[in-house]
């Protein structure tokens, strides 16, 4: 563990599509053991971000450091093997294979060895998954698959786990459910980036918070500091 205590610093970054810069030099930290939410509107920068930060999309400046090592612009499957996993926004889970066989995938590039031990684990957390090991993960609801796609992101041991758009399309019960497991794995030790447009909710279980607008920040600190701003929670979360 380093002095400081932080797992992902990110510095400075810029980047976007064609000749469009979507970020604007921004800088995100977390450290180990927290869950820091990344909010702002649709179009804000927090998608482009991770993917900047998963190797995904390229940086056009700024540095990526992940437990001390430099990941900026390194091929995602470095990113993977570091330990930095991505629940991507829309699931991406692949809807014609089995439960298992998604679950699965997760542990191609990192903890393949422990493959079967880690399956148990993620069965013990989503009971409902392991009811449903042989069914098509396709024909399962909404809330089963995000359990399904965070499922298959703790199947590869993750140091820090990407949360992007977890509650999105959820029920208003499940969406309470979700939250509740995300404070569930912070307590078992795992950092997480929760990427949400669900402001109240994220900011009752974060440490920190940071706000995007327009691919630039526009606050970073704590959630009882920004709730303590009217001007800026009238700005930019709409309360």
């Amino acid at each position: 563990m380093s002095a400081t205590g932080v797992l992902l610093d990110v510095r400075g970054l810029r980047g976007g599509y064609g000749r469009t810069d979507v970020l604007r030099g921004v800088d995100l930290q977390v450290d180990r053991g927290e869950i820091v939410a990344l909010l702002g509107s649709n179009g804000a920068g927090k998608t482009t971000l991770n993917h900047i930060v998963c190797g995904l999309l390229p940086a056009r400046g700024g540095h990526v450091t992940f437990d001390g090592a430099d990941l900026t612009n390194r091929h995602y499957r470095d990113v993977v093997k570091a330990g930095l996993i991505q629940v991507p926004e829309g699931r991406r889970i692949f809807p014609n294979l089995s439960v298992r066989e998604n679950l699965e995938l997760g542990a191609y590039a990192r903890a393949r060895e422990r493959r079967a031990a880690n399956l148990e684990r993620v069965y013990a957390t989503f009971p409902r998954l392991a009811e449903r090991t042989a069914q098509r993960a396709g024909t399962m609801s909404g809330g089963e698959q995000q359990m399904l796609a965070i499922g298959r992101g703790l199947m590869a041991e993750p140091r820090l786990l990407i949360l992007d758009e977890p509650s999105l399309g959820l029920s208003p019960l499940l969406v309470d459910e979700l939250f509740a497991l995300i404070g569930r794995l912070h307590a078992d030790g795992l950092s997480v980036l929760l990427v949400e447009q669900n402001v109240a909710q994220s900011l009752a279980i974060a440490q920190r918070a940071l706000v995007l607008e327009n691919g630039q920040q526009r606050f970073a600190g704590t959630p009882q500091q920004l709730l303590a701003s009217s001007e800026l929670k009238r700005a930019y979360l709409g309360l």
